[in-house]
C-alpha cells in the first residue's frame, strides 16, 4: 500500500510534549555574567555578554551568544537544545567561535523540573590530546534568573567546578 504525501507529513509534524516546553522558558533576550577558573593555580576570570534565544517549532531552542572570553577576546557561542522522545532524553549541540570542536549533549531534567543536566565529551584542559568528561547544568531560580555551572570530570574521579554563568532575562 502506498503512503500518500498527506499521510507522510502528518506523521512527520511532531507534536511538542512537556519536555520541549519546559525548553521555552529559555526563550528570550538575556544578559550573562561568568567567572571561570581556567586551572587548579589561576585566579578566577570574569566576563560579560548577551545571548538571543530563540524557537525552533516549539520543539527545539537556538540559543545564540555575543561577549568576552573569560581569558580575553571576543566570542560567538550557538547552542542548540531540544527533546529526543525516542530516546527520552535532552540533545543538543555547542559550538564556540573560539574553538573547532563540536560538543554533543545527552541530559535529562530533575523530579522538580528546575535543572537540566546536560552530558558531553570533549577535549580535556590540559593542553594535550586527552578528552574528559564534562556536566553543564541549567537551572533555574525564577523565569527570569538562570544559572548554569560547568563541571570537568578529573582523573581524581570527581567533578571538578570550573565556571558559572548567572543569566538575567531583560524586559
Amino acid at each position: 500500500m502506498e503512503t500518500t504525501q498527506t499521510q507522510q507529513d502528518s506523521t512527520m509534524q511532531a507534536e511538542p510534549q512537556k519536555e520541549h516546553q519546559w525548553l521555552q522558558k529559555l526563550v528570550g533576550e538575556w544578559t550573562y555574567d561568568v567567572e571561570a577558573k581556567m586551572g587548579e593555580d589561576k585566579s578566577p576570570e570574569k566576563s560579560t555578554g548577551t545571548e538571543r534565544v530563540h524557537s525552533l517549532g516549539g520543539l527545539w531552542v537556538l540559543a545564540e551568544g555575543q561577549g568576552e572570553m573569560p581569558c580575553g577576546g571576543a566570542a560567538t557561542t550557538l547552542m542548540t537544545l531540544g527533546y529526543d522522545a525516542q530516546k527520552q532524553r535532552f540533545v543538543g549541540t555547542w559550538i564556540g567561535s573560539m574553538m573547532t570542536y563540536l560538543w554533543s549533549y545527552d541530559g535529562e531534567l530533575d523530579a522538580n523540573e528546575t535543572v537540566l543536566t546536560l552530558n558531553s565529551d570533549g577535549p580535556a584542559m590540559t593542553g594535550d590530546d586527552k578528552m574528559a568528561k564534562y556536566r553543564d547544568v541549567i537551572e533555574f531560580k525564577s523565569d527570569d534568573h538562570r544559572v548554569m555551572t560547568s563541571h570537568m570530570l578529573g582523573d581524581d574521579g570527581q567533578w571538578h567546578h570550573f565556571m558559572t554563568a548567572n543569566y538575567r532575562r531583560q524586559h
